[in-house]
């Protein structure tokens, strides 16, 4: 066998082993959060601005790069977490201000989401025992003279 060529699948197999290797040797610990705000039962109203705010237990970020948070929302109780609502953040972040959706639901969730690229794996704590509940959009007078106007024009 060519030396090149031994050198060259030598080097192959290391490099495809080497995020395993940083990922059980830097990240050491787990990852967890808890939601503080918005708290369980708390109900928001959509166009409302408030401050998303949690505690979080991170792994040791010594060695790793590309680490970043997210927090994306469930309405259905958790059972799929469609829209990610924050922006990428920072993992030593612990809030972001959020402008509520009009999308009303009784069984609001969100998920803290925690990874850092190749080198440690995206882990979700989505936090059911902070469900919360989402109303619906409060009937303005706008709302009220723009339907009038649209039935006298129909």
């Amino acid at each position: 066998m060519n030396t090149r060529l031994l050198l060259a699948i030598v080097f192959a197999v290391a490099l495809s082993a080497a995020p395993q290797l940083v990922t059980t040797a830097s990240a050491g610990g787990t990852y967890s959060a808890r939601l503080i705000s918005p708290r369980v039962g708390q109900v928001l109203y959509p166009g409302q601005h408030i401050r998303v705010e949690w505690k979080s237990v991170l792994p040791n970020l010594k060695g790793l790069a590309g680490c970043e948070m997210e927090v994306w929302l469930s309405v259905d109780g958790g059972r799929t977490f469609l829209m990610c609502i924050s922006p990428w953040l920072n993992p030593k972040d612990k809030f972001f201000d959020w402008t509520v959706p009009n999308m009303p639901t009784n069984a609001a969730v969100m998920d803290i989401r925690f990874g850092c690229e190749v080198f440690y794996p995206e882990t979700y704590a989505p936090q059911p025992a902070s469900t919360f509940v989402i109303a619906q959009a409060p009937v303005t007078y706008i709302d009220i003279r723009q339907r009038a106007e649209s039935h006298i024009q129909h």
